[in-house]
């Protein structure tokens, strides 16, 4: 789905950006417009890894169900993430200003935020670590791009959004699915729950939330 061109200044549109983060890639959408009626500008997909080395995607495993303990090897794969996360943020943001919006802000939806070392089973420690990794490229790239960046575990969004937007899970359900059907398939869980996160961030960034609620730089909500 192609960003939407517009006439209007670049400055004068303010765009936020929601990614669902996956092992080694995510998908993201762009977001802009009223905080009462916002629209999707933008869909796709980034990739966080390099499609020429798989292992970029799991750089923690080993094998299957094997923790990866080679610390050249490790540290070689994580490097490749962050200059794959690196290239895929830059390249997006060069997409979205060129088309005349003005992105201000990353939402980043994640599975978990645990402390990797405090699991016990090897092969979830993976896959922790991976979550953490992909995680911290994405915050990283988003502070390269000069970006305040939030993040979300996936089962806060909704009791967030309620909250934050001051509308009902109902409302709240019934605008994303309208949203959808205008858009068009595919409208898969990754994108509904990172419209919803690039939603709070946008009502942050118009400043319409209480003071105690204006976004800072990597912001959680754990």
């Amino acid at each position: 789905m192609p960003i939407k061109r517009t006439s209007e200044p670049s400055n004068s549109i303010p765009a936020v950006v929601g990614f669902r983060v996956k092992s080694g890639w995510a998908s993201v959408v762009v977001l802009g417009g009223s905080l009462r009626t916002p629209s999707l500008l933008y869909r796709g997909r980034v990739e966080l890894s390099d499609p020429r080395v798989p292992r970029s995607r799991q750089p923690y495993h080993a094998g299957f169900g094997t923790l990866q303990k080679d610390n050249g090897v490790l540290r070689r794969l994580v490097e490749l993430v962050h200059r794959c996360t690196q290239r895929s943020m830059a390249a997006l943001m060069r997409q979205c200003r060129s088309q005349g919006y003005a992105p201000r802000a990353v939402a980043l939806v994640v599975g978990s935020t645990i402390e990797p070392d405090t699991i016990s089973n090897e092969h979830i420690r993976a896959h922790a670590h991976e979550a953490q990794l992909f995680r911290t490229a994405l915050e990283s790239g988003a502070r390269r791009q000069h970006l305040a960046c939030r993040v979300i575990r996936e089962r806060d969004i909704t009791a967030a959004a309620t909250v934050e937007l001051r509308r009902s899970r109902r409302a709240i359900t019934k605008f994303i699915a309208n949203l959808g059907r205008a858009a068009g398939k595919p409208w898969r869980s990754e994108q509904k729950t990172a419209v919803i996160a690039a939603w709070l961030v946008l009502a942050q960034s118009l400043g319409t939330q209480r003071p105690n609620q204006r976004l800072k730089l990597t912001a959680r909500v754990d």
